[in-house]
């Protein structure tokens, strides 16, 4: 937990949370989860030079026309271990993501409406 929030005149007898919405900032995991999704696009779009194939597998799921056309299939484990990995962790956020916020033709944009968007992270 982060204490430097404390700092802050006024609210260092609040919880961390509370200091975090008073400060209208995000959590830890969340900040890390929405870097995820940036990174994500930029593999998902080819926008770095990356294979996608090496992190993740398209989803072919033909009977879902919900989404956006960039939806990643979901690797079943039988151990904890590998949703820890960053290609399996991210899934399910990115595939919540709204077609509006997928189909950003910059990465400014994808984050403006990413940080519209309050579905991605919960």
């Amino acid at each position: 937990m982060c204490y430097k929030t404390k700092l802050v005149s006024g609210l260092r007898n609040l919880s961390y949370e509370d200091r975090l919405q008073r400060l209208k900032l995000t959590t830890p995991e969340k900040r890390l989860l929405r870097g995820d999704l940036i990174e994500t696009l930029k593999i998902m779009t080819a926008r770095e030079k990356i294979d996608k194939h090496e992190f993740f597998e398209s989803s072919n799921n033909a009977y879902s026309s919900r989404g956006h056309e960039y939806k990643i299939a979901v690797q079943r484990s039988r151990t904890v271990a590998p949703s820890a990995f960053f290609s399996q962790h991210v899934i399910t956020s990115w595939n919540k993501l709204p077609e509006e916020v997928i189909n950003a033709t910059s990465i400014n944009m994808f984050k403006n409406r990413l940080d519209r968007d309050n579905e991605w992270g919960n």
